[in-house]
């Protein structure tokens, strides 16, 4: 115990401290002996609606058709699926997390899995740096993807492990995050989207993220329905609600900075994602052009990037994703140094466990809020974005979550939605 106490104390979080002074698993028995990705396969209740299309990087060629979203759109129960990474002890205690996506499936299994095996997962930074380490590969891409998926299952067995929510083995004590309603899928048609707005705006949502369809190839006159739509959510939501605009990589330089200049009158609180990652020196010519704040990020994999933005002044909101950046544990790195230029990190929403203990263990000047994508609740398009198969979904109410003391992320699959569970191979 005396030992187990002296290592708590060196790695310095208070939270970290008082679990490990108590007695918890030996060091044999908290060692790893699997990790394992599962899919599990069940039915669920859909209505296709909301699938109206975002401004992309390839409608350069030409956009695709106007969207109209129907009146009233049938519901019927589809196949459904998602993939969960779990770990094991040597003790027996065991963890889960996800959904992740299947491209990890690989590297998880044939790289991380036997690296993992009959190591100690208390080696936080340890363990990070060697899977980092590892592959010539591992900076970015899938690689990097794989190991956010290991890391946030480790965070979720430590919790398991110490009887604590991940949020408190990161020094935190929010139990209660702001999330802002996210929009992708709903239509922007005149009087839909103002209804839809006003609507979110009753329940409580305090804050709504909007999705512009259109980009340069359609020229002025996709410009002007792109400000249309700005104005027409601002009239519907009022004043005092928060509205930001995505365009998924979709612009260049030139046409956000006409965009910009009209819609500033609207006081967005940020445009997201304006160009593609790769275009630092845009963003940062933008952000000196405008008032509107800039934010990006969700593709950004590791401190690296984000440090070289934030050092060029090319963002206001970092948003990296803890399933894509490299995990909880890097995306608390990646906090820190938002922190030093006085920069929001609000985490891309891809999935939200991971994202969400991050926020309530930083000050709300540096996160000041997640993402809530509604989206997952009512299309089948990418079912791991919506914990389905969870037995305790996450609880939103008036654009909060309420996070709760059970151990780790508190993710259980809930054993009458789950048909069947598949233990997938390289």
């Amino acid at each position: 115990m005396r030992r187990a106490f002296l290592k708590g104390l060196a790695l310095g979080s208070v939270a970290w401290r008082e679990a490990l002074a108590v007695e918890a698993p030996g060091e044999m028995d908290r060692r790893l002996a699997a990790l394992e990705v599962v899919r599990v396969e069940g039915r669920r209740e859909v209505r296709e609606a909301h699938l109206q299309h975002q401004a992309n990087p390839a409608h350069v060629w030409g956009p695709p058709p106007e969207y109209h979203e129907p009146d009233d759109a049938p519901r019927h129960v589809v196949p459904a699926s998602a993939v969960y990474v779990k770990a094991r002890t040597q003790g027996g205690t065991e963890a889960v997390y996800g959904p992740i996506e299947h491209e990890c499936v690989p590297v998880l299994v044939r790289d991380l899995a036997p690296f993992l095996a009959g190591r100690d997962p208390l080696a936080v930074e340890s363990l990070w740096d060697r899977m980092y380490r590892s592959n010539r590969h591992a900076r970015a891409g899938h690689f990097m993807m794989s190991i956010s998926a290991a890391d946030n299952v480790l965070w979720d067995l430590r919790g398991r492990l110490l009887g604590l929510p991940v949020f408190r083995l990161l020094g935190g004590s929010r139990d209660r995050v702001p999330v802002y309603a996210s929009c992708l899928g709903f239509s922007i048609e005149a009087g839909k989207a103002e209804e839809k707005a006003r609507s979110l705006r009753a329940e409580g949502w305090r804050a709504q993220k909007w999705f512009l369809a259109h980009g340069p190839a359609e020229g002025r006159e996709g410009l002007v329905k792109n400000v249309d739509l700005v104005r027409r959510l601002r009239e519907a939501a009022g004043e005092t609600t928060d509205l930001m605009f995505d365009a998924y990589m979709g612009w260049d330089l030139n046409y956000a900075l006409a965009w910009a200049k009209e819609a500033e009158p609207f006081h967005p609180r940020w445009i997201e994602e304006a160009f593609p990652p790769d275009r630092l020196e845009s963003f940062a010519a933008l952000r000196e052009a405008t008032s509107i704040p800039i934010a990006s990020g969700e593709h950004f994999y590791g401190r690296w990037e984000v440090d070289r933005y934030l050092n060029a002044r090319a963002l206001h909101v970092v948003q990296a994703d803890p399933e894509w950046c490299g995990g909880v544990s890097e995306l608390v790195k990646i906090a820190a140094l938002a922190s030093a230029h006085d920069a929001h990190v609000v985490p891309h929403g891809h999935a939200l466990h991971g994202a969400l203990h991050v926020i309530a263990s930083q000050s709300p000047a540096t996160c000041p809020m997640g993402e809530c994508l509604l989206v997952k609740m009512v299309i089948p398009a990418h079912p791991w974005y919506f914990p389905y198969f969870e037995m305790e979904p996450l609880r939103i109410e008036k654009g909060e979550v309420q996070l709760t003391d059970r151990p780790g992320f508190g993710i259980e699959l809930d054993p009458a939605k789950v048909e069947k569970q598949t233990r997938l191979e390289a």
